[in-house]
């Protein structure tokens, strides 16, 4: 497991030094961090034969390090758990959270934080190491659940795979704020400003065959 980094900043690397608005790029440590563990999905990308492919998947971090779950016949984790060097990835995580409207079309945007890592995923074999980031997955969804929730057993531990991969090379990139208008267009009538996106938890639904004894944890009622 990759030690946690004392540098605040990650480096930066021709590949994480965006070509467009690089005054939105960002490699703080801490910030690249939050927004990982604010989403619950990642796009992993990989090559596979010659032909770039892009899956939608769970993660958890845990310091320097991202685990990626799959299944054992999954393709990635087949490439990965071949010999070195692995599988080269791009792994991305966005949040949008608002929509710009400008008066012009050409200037509508909207406001986001996203995450960027590349580097090279490999398949993880010890089994404590498999133990801890399964559990660490489990968390990332709702934090607390894998003490309260049955352990994987020895056959179902034996279907499911984990892909590491450090956070070596990523960045960060974040757009705040209003409209970038145009001089010349500030008087047009229409209307301008920012719609806030808010991502929340409803009430949970128990399921059909739960036992009405079983009171909801506390980590599911709490505000």
């Amino acid at each position: 497991m990759a030690p946690l980094q004392e540098n605040p900043s990650y480096r930066t690397t021709e590949r994480t030094v965006p070509t467009r608005s690089r005054d939105r790029a960002s490699y703080d440590r801490d910030l690249v961090h939050s927004i990982l563990d604010e989403a619950y999905v990642c796009h992993l990308g990989f090559v596979r034969d010659g032909a770039p492919v892009v899956l939608p998947t769970l993660y958890g971090r845990v310091g320097d390090t991202l685990y990626v779950h799959g299944s054992t016949g999954s393709r990635p984790l087949r490439m990965a758990g071949q010999a070195d060097p692995g599988l080269d990835v791009c792994l991305t995580v966005t949040h949008v959270d608002g929509l710009v409207l400008a008066r012009s079309a050409f200037h509508h945007s909207i406001n986001y934080r996203s995450v960027v890592v590349h580097g090279t995923a490999r398949q993880v074999t010890d089994p404590e190491e498999k133990r801890s980031a399964l559990d660490a997955l489990v968390d990332h969804v709702v934090p607390g659940r894998s003490r309260d929730s049955r352990p994987a057993d020895a056959k179902e531990l034996a279907a499911t795979a984990v892909l590491r991969l450090d956070l070596d090379e990523v960045s960060a990139k974040v757009r705040t704020g209003g409209p970038s208008d145009d001089p010349e267009d500030l008087s047009l009538p229409y209307w301008t400003g920012v719609v806030p996106l808010v991502h929340g938890h409803g009430t949970p639904v128990p399921a059909d065959d739960l036992d009405p004894s079983v009171a909801l944890p506390t980590y599911l009622s709490a505000p």
